[in-house]
């Protein structure tokens, strides 16, 4: 995916899968993005597996930098919050196939942390983002 990002994954730090180490941000503007759920227009979760959740959490994420004029490459930092880690870890491959349906291979710099519930109760996955707008 194209971005005007420069993304910096340092010899001496394990190899960056699937996210990366530090990103340094373009001149632009900084766009910071609340957090998104798996939920439908209506406010519904709909789908019941974390993969499916992550799947729609980041169709809303995409959604919200492209009506604030940016792109998904645009992404410059994603902090994970789930309240499954167990099926985070299994689902793997099927999160990274939702991540590069969305994000093609663009890998913000990321963290992920289990937490005992989100704000919706059927909320599997939070996503909460920074973006960088280029100017």
């Amino acid at each position: 995916m194209d971005t005007p990002h420069r993304v910096v994954n340092p010899p001496g730090l394990p190899a960056a899968t699937g996210f990366a180490h530090a990103v340094v941000a373009a001149p632009g503007r900084a766009v910071y993005l609340g957090g998104q759920i798996g939920c439908d227009p209506d406010g519904q979760v709909r789908a019941a597996t974390i993969d499916g959740q992550y799947d729609r959490a980041l169709s809303n994420v995409v959604i919200a930098v492209r009506a604030v004029g940016g792109r998904p490459g645009d992404l410059v930092a994603m902090t994970i919050y789930t309240t499954d880690l167990v099926s985070y870890r299994a689902r793997l491959p099927e999160l990274g196939r939702a991540h590069r349906r969305h994000l093609g291979r663009h890998y913000p710099a990321t963290a992920l942390f289990g937490v005992t519930g989100l704000f919706d109760p059927a909320a599997l996955v939070e996503l909460v983002c920074l973006a960088v707008v280029p100017e």
